[in-house]
């Protein structure tokens, strides 16, 4: 009996080879394997943020000039840019619970070798490692999307996406009050010994699934720009994410210096529990999720979207350094997570819906264009705010999702 050939409008062919095969089999994802991949992609993505917060101790510690302490998050950043583009397409091609795995066990090592640094350089090349290895968590999400049936995916991956983003925002702060305690190797030392626990756990948990691509690693990373030029869809959904974590990025990196400035005056500590306040906004992934799934897609965009645009409206509406600003602050961050983790949600909801065999190629691309967006908001945010203070970052923050609102107005039905 022959496979039937796939719609127009659901089949993706910039490569034959692959448009050609059919997703392997998969069981059926139960709630504890839902759960345990949403918390396994948020104490794989933490890793990406524990630096952050500590950047100074750490380079007063290995000898690290002043001038060059952005290095330490930045060469992360680049580091997960470069697993977006080149390990995380393996997914489409090697045996995926092997692939996370060995990506785990190489996340460890990474965290030991950084945890152990008394230079420089050790220490930098330890960062670059443990941005490229922590993409296992654009792994597992479009692994944990592979199991799902169909009517439920977006339930699935939105549960797996709040976990994710549960542990971008609980990172910062968890490491502050460990560094606190002990110092800043600890928190290495016992990111590496969690690592160690999730890879034992998923290596039992996770089933065996292997694609079914007959190309090479070369022809993989080549078939990349052909599925982004030929994929409009794709390409729409990159732009809406690529704006909305320009502002996420921009906000979260100017508000630490808004409120440590003059009008508000706030110490580190509580600083870190305003940073708290945003992980309100993570539940908006399993609400998007289950909404993607009735079919509700596009208004749940139009909503996460405006959300973000009105969390840097609202900051606008009492003085600044008042005690309402605080809480107006307080709200924008909900607001502004809620809306970015929404149309993340969605938008995976709706690039997996593609060719299953594509996936991986497809995440890839997607959190690529998605983290450079992050990476520039964080840059130009910071510029801004040294130009003209909070009301120049917020302008340019607010700009980009306004920008993907008008974009979105020209999505057909």
């Amino acid at each position: 009996m022959t496979s039937p050939v796939p719609s127009p409008a659901r089949r993706v062919s910039p490569d034959a080879e692959t448009a050609a095969t059919s997703p392997s089999a998969a069981p059926t994802l139960s709630p504890v394997m839902a759960f345990t991949m949403a918390a396994a992609a948020g104490l794989i993505a933490a890793n990406l943020y524990y630096a952050q917060p500590l950047a100074g101790p750490i380079a007063a510690s290995i000898g690290l000039s002043e001038s060059a302490t952005g290095l330490i998050v930045t060469l992360t950043q680049i580091g997960y840019g470069l697993g977006l583009l080149f390990m995380v397409p393996l997914g489409d091609l090697v045996e995926n619970r092997r692939l996370i795995i060995l990506m785990i066990a190489a996340t460890s090592v990474a965290l030991i070798a950084a945890g152990l640094s008394t230079t420089p350089l050790p220490f930098l090349a330890a960062s670059l490692a443990i941005g490229i290895t922590s993409t296992a968590v654009q792994m597992i999400v479009p692994f944990a999307a592979n199991l799902a049936p169909e009517e439920s995916r977006g339930r699935v991956v939105g549960n797996v996406m709040s976990g994710l983003m549960i542990g971008i925002m609980m990172a910062r702060p968890v490491a502050s009050f460990i560094a606190g305690l002990s110092s800043w190797h600890t928190v290495f030392f016992l990111s590496a010994a969690v690592m160690v626990a999730v890879g034992l756990v998923l290596s039992f948990r996770l089933p065996r699934r292997m694609p079914k691509t007959t190309l090479s690693y070369p022809g993989l990373i080549a078939s990349m720009g052909r599925i982004y030029t030929t994929q409009p869809l794709l390409r729409r959904r990159s732009f809406y994410q690529f704006a909305q974590f320009f502002a996420f990025s921009l906000f979260w990196t100017v508000t630490p210096l808004l409120l440590a400035g003059p009008a508000f005056q706030l110490g580190q500590g509580a600083i870190a529990i305003f940073a708290l306040v945003g992980v309100a906004g993570a539940v908006a992934s399993p609400i998007a999720g289950r909404l993607a799934d009735r079919g509700l897609g596009k208004p749940a965009t139009a909503f996460g979207i405006l959300a973000v645009v009105a969390a840097f409206l609202i900051t606008h509406v009492a003085p600044e350094g008042s005690t309402f600003a605080l809480v107006m602050l307080g709200l924008a961050a909900i607001a502004l997570d809620f809306g970015v983790s929404m149309t993340l949600v969605i938008g995976q909801r709706s690039i997996y819906g593609l060719d299953a065999e594509l996936r991986s190629r497809l995440n890839g691309l997607f959190m690529a264009t998605f983290f450079i967006g992050g990476a520039l908001g964080s840059a130009i945010g910071a510029w801004a705010f040294a130009q003209g203070g909070w009301l120049a970052a917020s302008a340019i923050g607010l700009a980009l999702p306004a920008a993907a609102f008008v974009y979105f107005l020209t999505e057909k039905r």
